[in-house]
């Protein structure tokens, strides 16, 4: 989940390109940071714990430096352990995402070697090893061989002084490279290069890439050179800024209306197109991990009112207890904004060997999982950078919806009601309604425990609510089905204790009302975000009335609240502490 950036080339530009470049990666762990760049015959470094924020390193000038941002795995959050990590002479700087899973049974080796270990990381032996190997190997083959040795899924990217080249090596978790004439570019993803240039290549597990005065690419199996793809990227520089925003959290919030209406007119084609998948195959699985399995959750509801059909839904970590249900005639849908989750990743290659089809909704274009599809459609959404999923949460929403009218021809409907959920959003981003959102987050920061419930598709709605207040604002919070509350739930309720309702006007609104009464009868503040308003509710939240789309503007209510929470109580809502926006580690 760590950031990697990395430049090598013409210009003595690699400090500010890492240092740029390591905070747009920034949302992939913040926990510390550091640079190495090049300086006479030694690399010269820098560490910190925490976020880079507006931090000035003070590095030399360089052509040839690597940077890291961390989620910590192995050892603490300590300056030491921070990345990049340096060989016993300096001359080589290594960088790393991934676990080693035998760095222990490595490290006894080489302290036998007399190598000297300052950290209490598994990256350390990794560059340790590489030192070992380069007293009887050239750069290129000790990095290969050393990466033979990891067990793990793991990329590296490693500088060396002498042949002033980087040298970078992926299994599992993600690497691009891009180039401008004699300057070459390397990061975890493409935000952290596209400032640069849009000429993108992918990298493939087990290939090994050089960058000098070329790109060079070989598969690790049989040392043969690889032709390079070469994909240019159309992104936007300003898409990846917070503009007139504090933060990107609720930039992205506020791109939603614009988004959904995008999707309502351009998905259409490929409605018809996933449709007619789902509609040939013998069972059908979507899978999801975080909100997008609640997308998921959403999918099965919306499939069966509106298509009267059946479709699995897994939370991707899961899967792999499930697999011997997949055969040929299968189709998995896994649901990724950034298409390099790691669950996600390892189920489609388990149902890829059962000759399953595959076909992955994803936000980012040439994404592991994008690459490893037989199908596949974008989100279209644009870079999202907050660590917590909006925009790429209601447009996964917006495609199922789409796609479960296509199957019952009715697409002209969903059109309809994507774009007036579209304007009901934009309603709800006005000053007048922010303001309501804003008093009531006061009003309930300091509360320990909230609890959201939901009946139908609303229940996961309440799930991703509870999701997003948890995840932003650290305030324990719980969602669950209406239905359930008297099987246990109910016992949590206390005077005062807020519980949010979310309510539509369809077939669970009579017992989502007489949930809600169960709970005022034991003291607890009533808010409802829906549809349908009633005197039991202390506070409501009102939405239009959308039939199944009024799901949009309910999530978009609840995601303003869990931004104001974080915001009242003092915290960052674009980087909440322990978590990353791609999760590439088990």
């Amino acid at each position: 989940m760590c950031g990697i950036c990395g430049y090598v080339g013409n210009k003595n530009i690699a400090r500010d390109v890492v240092f740029e470049g390591l905070k747009t990666l920034e949302y992939r762990g913040y926990d510390s940071w550091g640079i190495a760049v090049k300086k006479g015959n030694k690399f010269e470094y820098i560490k910190r714990i925490g976020k880079i924020g507006q931090a000035n390193p003070k590095l030399s000038k360089s052509n040839l430096g690597i940077g890291h941002t961390r989620w910590a795995t192995h050892g603490g959050v300590t300056i030491t352990n921070a990345h990049p990590h340096l060989d016993c002479d300096k001359k080589i700087a290594l960088v790393h995402n991934g676990i080693v899973e035998n760095y222990e049974e490595i490290k006894k080796e080489l302290l036998k070697k007399k190598h000297i270990f300052k950290s209490e990381t598994d990256t350390e032996v990794i560059v340790h090893l590489i030192e070992e190997n380069l007293k009887k190997q050239n750069f290129k083959d000790s990095v290969k061989n050393a990466f033979k040795r990891l067990k793990g899924l793991n990329a590296i990217v490693v500088a060396e002084i002498t042949s002033s080249q980087i040298v970078a090596v992926k299994n599992g978790t993600p690497l691009v490279v891009g180039y401008k004439d004699e300057n070459f570019f390397i990061a975890s993803d493409i935000s952290g290069i596209i400032e640069h240039t849009n000429k993108i290549i992918f990298i493939e597990d087990n290939q090994l890439i050089t960058l000098n005065k070329k790109i060079q690419i070989f598969d690790m199996k049989n040392n043969k050179k690889i032709q390079p793809k070469v994909i240019k990227i159309n992104w936007k520089i300003k898409q990846e800024k917070k503009g007139k925003f504090k933060h990107f959290l609720l930039k992205e919030i506020y791109e939603q209306p614009m988004i959904i209406k995008d999707i309502a007119f351009s998905f259409e084609q490929n409605s018809k197109k996933l449709a007619n998948l789902i509609k040939k195959s013998e069972g059908v699985f979507l899978l999801g991990c975080g909100s997008a399995a609640y997308t998921c959750l959403a999918g099965t509801y919306l499939f069966s009112s509106i298509s009267k059909i059946h479709l699995n839904f897994t939370i991707g970590s899961e899967f792999k207890y499930l697999e011997d249900y997949i055969t040929s005639k299968t189709l998995i849908i896994p649901i990724s904004q950034s298409g390099e989750t790691i669950d996600i990743l390892d189920s489609v290659k388990k149902a890829k060997n059962k000759k399953a089809k595959i076909a992955t909704i994803t936000n980012v274009l040439g994404s592991t999982l994008y690459r490893m599809s037989h199908y596949n459609f974008l989100l279209n959404a644009g870079p999202e950078k907050a660590v917590l999923a909006t925009k790429s949460f209601t447009a996964m929403l917006s495609q199922l919806f789409y796609t479960a009218y296509s199957i019952s021809g009715l697409t002209n409907e969903a059109k309809k009601k994507l774009i007036y959920a579209s304007k009901n959003i934009e309603e709800i981003l006005k000053t007048k309604y922010i303001k309501k959102i804003m008093n009531f987050a006061k009003k309930i920061k300091n509360n320990k425990h909230i609890y959201i419930i939901g009946r139908g598709l609303s229940y996961s709605i309440a799930l991703e609510t509870a999701l997003k207040i948890k995840e932003a604002s650290y305030i324990h919070a719980e969602g669950f089905a209406g239905g359930e509350l008297k099987h246990g739930p109910i016992a949590l309720i206390e005077k005062d204790t807020p519980v949010i309702v979310i309510i539509s006007n369809d077939e669970t609104k009579d017992e989502t009302l007489s949930n809600a009464q169960e709970i005022k009868a034991r003291g607890g503040q009533l808010i409802g975000i829906g549809s349908v308003k009633h005197n039991v509710f202390d506070i409501f939240f009102e939405t239009k009335d959308l039939g199944y789309a009024t799901m949009l503007p309910q999530i978009v209510i609840s995601q303003l609240l869990a931004y104001y929470l974080t915001i009242f109580k003092g915290y960052d809502p674009d980087k909440p502490r322990n978590l990353a926006k791609s999760v590439t580690v088990k």
